[in-house]
């Protein structure tokens, strides 16, 4: 006869999650150490997207390594293109006119939102809501049709240029963006309307995945992770750039650091984001949208057809005329994710002698094992989605 007072029961396992599961964003795999449903350990293991792009750029002209940038965090490419060329702006000392950067800010902003608006819509698929994200991409779709119109692609645009911008906007550019931003408010309230105040989503969401304002620091975190566990640090407000001191524009922090508190800091930046827009659109300046370096910025399409040198010059920077100083550069801005830092080291060819990224969702993700170690299973895929990771960006 079996003593109960004496018998234990070995409810330890170990658990793959992922990278075969769609609740993991991408190829990310953690492996679960449990006890029942509850997690005492998780241990992300990385690599399984990794294609190099740190060691391409080394071989790419400074112009041709713009759509790399593009494909590390491929829902967030504005702000990854807005990073490097800001860098490598700061290293051969080009001034860029007003204009062109009004119009990367308001572009970059467009961007977030639609970065924070697929993060909503598949964040609450993972717990299991499927309506939002039909709503979610019905305000996506808009802005990607002003990316098409702008640069021609959606995904992936590669609008950004060294000097400055290839083009103006379209005509009517404007008037669709003000048309969206004067709906989006209330395109809002359908989100919230559908979340915020439901139960379900309160219980999944509320007291999940805690990260303290002093873990959050002590792991690197940034970004709307950070600014969940109640720290006010953005870029844009702590360095700014890009003209980014021109507008007026608050930035929302939780007070518990949870998936809940993530969840709101992420939809007011959306409205704060349509604030920066608006501001962009009413006082946007006239003028060039290309800084006068002849040795550096790419012609125009009129240009190349009666000068087969400025053509050229794409290929030649660096060797003939123009060499970038030899040196380094760091520059930070704040993606949709988290600060993002572009690190440039050059020796005074064409190319970038080193090329290196520091992603928000790289560092983002390593506070996730604080987050979840002792909650249950299910909170695992609440905490995930509330991080708000692109593998792009990681497996770089």
């Amino acid at each position: 006869m079996v003593d109960e007072r004496t018998m234990t029961l070995d409810t330890g396992m170990s658990l793959n999650m992922g990278p075969q599961h769609p609740a993991t964003h991408g190829v990310l795999r953690l492996i679960l150490e449990l006890d029942g449903e509850i997690v005492r350990k998780v241990t992300p293991v990385l690599g399984h997207l990794h294609r190099g792009i740190e060691k391409l750029a080394e071989v790419k002209t400074y112009h041709q390594c713009i759509p790399l940038t593009d494909r590390m965090d491929y829902v967030n490419a504005m702000g990854h293109n807005l990073g490097y060329v800001l860098a490598v702006e700061k290293l051969l000392g080009i001034e860029i006119p007003k204009r062109a950067q009004y119009i990367r800010v308001m572009l970059t902003e467009l961007q977030r939102i639609a970065s924070h608006l697929i993060w909503l819509g598949t964040h609450v698929l993972d717990m299991g809501a499927t309506t939002p994200i039909m709503y979610c991409f019905r305000e996506r779709e808009a802005i990607m049709r002003v990316f098409e119109e702008v640069a021609g692609g959606r995904l992936t645009p590669t609008y950004f240029r060294i000097g400055g911008l290839p083009r103006d906007l379209p005509r009517g550019t404007i008037e669709f963006i003000r048309e969206f931003i004067k709906d989006f408010p209330a395109r809002m309230d359908e989100y919230e309307g559908l979340l915020t105040d439901n139960v379900i989503f309160q219980r999944r969401t509320k007291g999940i995945g805690l990260l303290s304002a002093q873990d959050a620091i002590d792991f690197c975190v940034t970004g709307p992770v950070l600014r969940g566990s109640g720290v006010s640090y953005d870029v844009r407000k702590a360095i700014p750039y890009t003209h980014y001191e021109d507008f007026d524009f608050e930035v929302p922090v939780g007070e518990n650091g949870d998936v809940f508190d993530r969840y709101l800091v992420r939809m007011e930046e959306m409205r704060q984001s349509r604030r920066i827009v608006e501001q962009v659109i009413d006082n946007l300046p006239e003028g060039p949208i290309k800084a006068d370096a002849p040795e550096v910025v790419l012609p125009d399409k009129e240009e190349v057809e009666t000068r087969m040198d400025a053509l050229i010059r794409h290929f030649k920077i660096g060797a003939e005329g123009f060499e970038p100083p030899v040196g380094e550069v760091f520059q930070s801005v704040e993606a949709s994710k988290g600060e993002l830092s572009y690190y440039i080291v050059s020796d005074g060819s064409n190319k970038p002698f080193r090329f290196r990224v520091r992603a928000p969702s790289f560092a983002n993700l390593c506070a996730l094992p604080k987050m979840v170690e002792g909650q249950m299973i299910a909170d695992v895929i609440a905490t995930i989605g509330s991080i708000d990771i692109v593998l792009g960006e990681i497996d770089r």
